[in-house]
């Protein structure tokens, strides 16, 4: 089972949500604030981070920036409210996906499924590697390079980017994408989408306001530009 690292600092969540995993099979590791979370990374070396927003410190985004500078690790927040602005600054800062609290323990369960199963059947048929420009797409194994360069990119970025490129032209809504992208089947968050879609935008275009690749249609949703 995938080992987990929660960082939380309210005690009781952190339990409950421990206690929750552990029986589930998860090797769990928690810390109850944002250093102590950073210090544990590279010794415990996890599978997902569970990441809580409204840390005392070193908050829940000024982790998950560090986090990213050099790490494809899945993340998912947790946030007490699930309209609050802070979530977009997560979402922007690389989480994958985020959770409301307070959260059943099979609803926690679920999305760290979605977020760590492995991307299969995105695109039969299509070659093993694609070149779109300076963009290649090595979809056997799993990485995106740009002019030569390897990028970093999140799994939801990474997932996006296969799905969107292997059907070009083809517009997706938001709802698809919630649907094929990060499996949720109800009428989820279109905020997990833009924030993605902007995230990935940043990493592959050489102008992210003019963007090449992964295009806007204003109404309709988006898709992967011309080869």
């Amino acid at each position: 089972m995938p080992r987990v690292l929660l960082i939380e600092d309210d005690p009781a969540v952190r339990e409950g949500v421990e206690l929750g995993l552990r029986r589930r099979g998860h090797e769990v590791l928690s810390a109850a604030t944002g250093e102590a979370g950073l210090a544990a990374l590279a010794e415990f070396r996890p599978d997902l981070l569970l990441l809580d927003l409204m840390l005392p410190g070193l908050n829940g985004v000024q982790v998950c920036r560090r986090v990213r500078e050099d790490s494809q690790l899945p993340i998912i927040m947790l946030t007490a409210r699930g309209d609050d602005f802070d979530v977009i600054v997560g979402l922007e800062a690389g989480a994958d996906d985020y959770i409301v609290k307070p959260a059943r323990p099979e609803v926690i369960e679920a999305r760290i499924r979605a977020v760590l199963r492995r991307i299969e059947d995105v695109a039969p048929g299509r070659p093993a590697t694609e070149v779109h420009g300076d963009l290649t797409i090595d979809r056997a194994g799993l990485s995106v390079t740009k002019a030569g360069k390897r990028l970093t990119l999140a799994p939801s970025e990474l997932k996006l980017l296969l799905h969107l490129s292997a059907a070009p032209e083809q517009v997706f809504s938001r709802q698809q994408l919630l649907e094929h992208v990060w499996e949720h089947s109800y009428h989820a968050d279109a905020r997990l989408v833009d924030a993605c879609v902007r995230r990935l935008r940043n990493k592959i275009e050489d102008e992210s306001g003019t963007p090449r690749y992964v295009q806007t249609l204003r109404g309709f949703g988006y898709r992967f530009g011309p080869l």
